[in-house]
């Protein structure tokens, strides 16, 4: 078995302002390493409030967060982050964005420079490493950050919604594209989505969220063989697993 990459044990977090507002509730996770996960729910469930406590940009009001066995204190290079937008600095160079992390680190060119263009190579884009991010389309952005991550060596990967503002023909090769990095490299992954087959056509287990205060309402095994193609969408199994998700969706 697998050891735990991530173990969350109830689980709180509650926001104070004018009044307390409960926005997550005695969540329990355990993700293996090496796992794709997925949580998905409706808006304002709490998948990205909890994807920030694993990423350490906020801290739990109760319960525990670990990470490889550590607790959670701050972000960390451990745990790349990948939002909706690309965060690139847009006056690099793709190249230059990909390795600002470990360069800024003072780490030794032979560590990252290798990797940076392993990385590259792996999500298409060792051609254009001399292209700024305003000459790359929207799923090209994505790309570049994805590598970045990689090249950070993060063994965690947090997703948010990392493909919602793409067209519907980009986001399907994006996620293509998302299955076979992780393939080839096996990083952990956290993948929010409020989209069903999604989640579905990603993932090995899907934990479908309750509406605000968030709750694990159910645990799902996706058993799918991989390497998954875009056919599987189609198929009557898929639609009947979509079928089941949506009415634990409306519960």
């Amino acid at each position: 078995m697998n050891p735990l990459a991530i173990e969350i044990q109830r689980l709180s977090k509650i926001y104070t302002s004018s009044s307390d507002v409960l926005a997550l509730d005695e969540v329990d996770i355990q993700v293996k390493s090496g796992e794709f996960i997925a949580l998905l729910g409706p808006s304002g469930c709490g998948k990205s409030t909890l994807l920030n406590l694993i990423a350490g940009f906020e801290s739990p009001s109760s319960g525990s967060l670990l990470v490889d066995g550590a607790k959670v204190l701050k972000p960390g290079p451990d745990r790349g982050v990948v939002f909706q937008e690309a965060a690139l600095f847009p006056w690099l160079s793709v190249w230059d964005n990909v390795i600002f992390g470990p360069k800024t680190q003072g780490r030794d060119k032979k560590d990252y420079e290798q990797k940076a263009h392993e990385m590259l190579s792996i999500v298409g884009l060792e051609n254009f490493k001399d292209h700024l991010p305003i000459q790359l389309s929207g799923g090209m952005r994505q790309r570049v950050g994805i590598a970045r991550i990689l090249t950070m060596g993060s063994k965690v990967l947090l997703m948010d919604e990392p493909f919602g503002a793409l067209d519907a023909q980009t986001r399907l090769s994006m996620q293509e594209l998302l299955l076979s990095v992780w393939q080839k490299i096996k990083p952990t992954i956290v993948f929010v989505t409020h989209d069903i087959d999604e989640a579905i056509f990603l993932a090995d287990s899907i934990y479908v969220m309750s509406a605000r205060p968030g709750r694990i309402q159910a645990k799902i095994s996706v058993e799918f063989e991989r390497p998954r193609s875009v056919e599987l969408t189609t198929s009557p199994a898929f639609n009947h697993m979509k079928l089941d998700i949506l009415k634990q969706i409306r519960h």
